[in-house]
């Protein structure tokens, strides 16, 4: 289930909802009660396996600084 973070504007507490993705945007109460919060914009990291490369895409086959095919 998604967490979702939210700040209240009254105590300037942070905390975290755990809810469906359906109710995503529906307002969330402060711990201490108070409902004047507001959802915070949450950062995703991703990663996954590329062989080394970034992108995924396969490393240029050659050497030098044209890849190879001036010979330098």
């Amino acid at each position: 289930m998604p967490r979702y973070d939210f700040r209240c504007r009254a105590c300037g507490a942070t905390f975290e909802v755990n809810r469906p993705m359906v109710q995503a945007g529906e307002p969330a109460a402060c711990p201490e009660g108070h409902v004047d919060t507001v959802k915070l914009l949450s950062t995703v990291a991703v990663t996954g396996r590329s062989g080394g490369t970034s992108g995924g895409a396969p490393a240029p086959a050659g050497g030098g600084c044209c890849g190879g095919a001036c010979g330098c």
